[in-house]
């Protein structure tokens, strides 16, 4: 599989199907997306754990690294803004989001699906996650993207929330870009653990909430883990391995 390239981004991870199909239409990607600061390989672990049980061996995986961001001074998929346990007492005190480092990531998460159709691989055989911000770009992306809303396999994720939320930005967003105000029928698992510190408890509420308002409910797979902070666990992973199974399963050749 040709991946894009860029100058100033390292390279993704690409990790082959442990069985692919003989039939690229018949066979399947998980593009897997790290969160602030980290890099393509704190994921990598992940399928290296599935194909060392043999689960999902018909699934190529792909790992993007983000660019370094002057702003943040680490790697990161678009300006973090200063998070809060409690709302702001107005709403024009909220932090502004850096929706134009967003959507840049978008169009570059776009470029990996590209590369998966050109290998034959179709859209709805193509599952998203992602980590923190990665699990920001994985529902941002599924919602707004002009090529691939509505239209993948399944979104993953993981202790992470939706971005640009407030009023009705994502409403907007989707009008711009010709899609219907409703989310279409793209099953979303996510995942937070009940002792992460590092994303409000108000932020997930408020994205449970809003997907919902975006038609997401019957769609939608809720998982907390008790004792877990922001990180992966042994059942966040069988969790995302049965999910992936039921959504974008093996088929025969």
């Amino acid at each position: 599989m040709t991946l894009p390239s860029e100058p100033k981004r390292q390279d993704p991870i690409y990790i082959p199907a442990e069985k692919p199909a003989s039939d690229p239409a018949h066979g399947a990607a998980f593009i897997f997306v790290h969160g602030l600061g980290d890099n393509a390989e704190g994921l990598q672990a992940v399928p290296q754990q599935f194909q060392a049980a043999h689960k999902l061996p018909y699934m190529h995986w792909i790992i993007p690294n983000a660019m370094e961001s002057r702003e943040a001074m680490t790697t990161a998929w678009y300006t973090p803004s200063s998070f809060s346990s409690f709302p702001p007492d107005r709403p024009e005190l909220a932090p502004e989001e850096d929706a134009e480092g967003m959507f840049a990531t978008v169009k570059y998460i776009e470029s990996l699906i590209d590369a998966c159709t050109k290998k034959g691989i179709p859209p709805n055989r193509i599952i998203l996650g992602g980590f923190s911000q990665g699990c920001a770009m994985a529902l941002l992306t599924d919602l707004t993207s002009e090529k691939y809303a509505g239209k993948l396999g399944g979104i993953v994720g993981l202790m992470g929330y939706l971005p640009l939320s407030d009023g009705r930005k994502l409403e907007d967003l989707r009008a711009v870009a010709g899609l219907p105000p409703v989310h279409g029928q793209v099953p979303i698992l996510l995942a937070r653990g009940k002792k992460d510190q590092m994303i409000p408890g108000r932020l997930w509420k408020a994205t449970l909430k809003r997907l919902e308002e975006l038609g997401v409910e019957s769609d939608l797979e809720v998982h907390e883990y008790e004792g877990l902070g922001h990180s992966l666990s042994g059942p966040v992973l069988r969790d995302i391995c049965t999910f992936a199974e039921r959504y974008v399963p093996a088929l025969e050749d």
